[in-house]
């Protein structure tokens, strides 16, 4: 089983890097649900050689998304796959709530020779068992999920079902809400692919200016009992 951290800054990626984390979904803006990175935190991550996934979503709210905005996208993606990231975090669905084949079909194919991984617009879905079997025919390498729920504790017996309906035709990561008190549980009772978590705390930073912001921060200690607990 593999541990992806959600990074959203250079302190997380060194966080990734000192516990050797097996790899990283960058992004940025974790107050929205995360973003798409700048071109410098991903070098900044491939210059530290940790395994690098970049998020391609460029806003906030949901993934019904128009001609322009999946131009901005298949452009991250190209420019993802120039700075040699490993990997890049993609979805994109109709207004009907299905998987939106011709904008996959066409990011995939930009990202020829990279991991694609389909992140949680999933739970968006209508239905899971035709979204995984049009991801694997897409040839989509993993899912993001929190079993159709916003928290993978609410999504606990789904996330069962479609660990068990994938049958390993298609890697599923369990994400969203995982900390040090369900972690165990999830790796013994799920048996994902994968677990992904940020390990944030809400903290004020540069309180005496007057730009302060109360941002999502990754917390070395609570990555470090999650890694302790996911490990026990």
């Amino acid at each position: 089983m593999k541990v992806e951290l959600c990074a959203a800054s250079i302190e997380a990626i060194q966080i990734a890097k000192k516990f050797n984390i097996d790899r990283i979904e960058l992004c940025q803006n974790l107050e929205q649900g995360g973003l798409t990175p700048s071109s410098g935190l991903i070098q900044h991550a491939f210059s530290k050689n940790v395994e690098t996934h970049v998020l391609i979503r460029p806003r906030a709210g949901g993934f019904v998304y128009n001609e322009a905005e999946v131009d901005v996208m298949m452009s991250n993606i190209r420019q993802s796959k120039q700075l040699g990231v490993s990997g890049v975090v993609i979805g994109a669905l109709t207004k009907e709530g299905d998987i939106d084949v011709i904008t996959i079909s066409s990011m995939l194919q930009e990202a020829n020779g990279m991991q694609v991984t389909f992140h949680r617009a999933f739970d968006e879905s209508n239905d899971y068992k035709k979204s995984i079997d049009l991801l694997i025919e897409l040839g989509v390498h993993r899912i993001l999920t929190s079993g159709l729920s916003m928290n993978v504790d609410e999504g606990f017996n789904t996330l069962q079902k479609m660990i068990e309906y994938a049958n390993g035709r298609i890697e599923i990561m369990t994400g969203g809400g995982v900390n040090p008190t369900n972690v165990k549980k999830i790796i013994d009772n799920i048996k994902p692919d994968a677990v992904h978590f940020s390990g944030t705390e809400n903290v004020l930073i540069d309180e005496d200016s007057l730009f302060s912001e109360s941002v999502l921060k990754a917390s070395e200690s609570k990555i470090k009992n999650i890694l302790k607990e996911a490990n026990r």
